[in-house]
């Protein structure tokens, strides 16, 4: 069983599948970018992340995209590109917004933490924070590729 394929069952048995549309988004960002050199543990909660709902799920495919096209060996400027996207939430009061994209670039970096205020977010926030959490030890315990 490739490791991809041990990952998405492993988020399954975990019941981390918010629906069948967050495991479709999910699996086919697998699919399509897994076997790049750029792809990580942390690429890959970043994509389970990004999986939640459509408009996330766009933005990361924007950036797979680009960064496949660019035969990018690393995520560097897709964390650079994330902090501005934090900031601009910031920006624009959307904390919860805010937060979750910083969270993905401590994933990106292999950050085990999480980042500061996670107390001011939302019900809805926090839930999708927590699930994240849930599922970056589901990947962190999977064996290397």
């Amino acid at each position: 069983m490739s490791w991809k394929d041990k990952c998405a069952a492993a988020l399954g048995e975990m019941r981390l599948y918010e629906n069948s549309g967050h495991k479709t988004r999910f699996m086919e960002l697998m699919e399509c970018y897994s076997g790049y050199p750029f792809f990580t543990k942390g690429l890959c909660k970043c994509m389970y992340l990004s999986a939640w709902d459509e408009e996330h799920f766009a933005i990361m495919l924007e950036m797979l995209t680009s960064m496949a096209l660019g035969e990018e060996h690393d995520t560097e400027d897709m964390k650079f590109q994330g902090d501005v996207i934090a900031d601009e939430k910031i920006d624009e009061h959307a904390y919860g917004e805010a937060y979750v994209f910083k969270l993905s670039g401590m994933f990106l970096e292999g950050d085990p933490g999480v980042p500061e205020g996670r107390e001011k977010l939302s019900a809805e926030y926090e839930y999708i924070v927590s699930r994240a959490l849930e599922a970056s030890r589901v990947i962190d315990h999977l064996t290397d590729r």
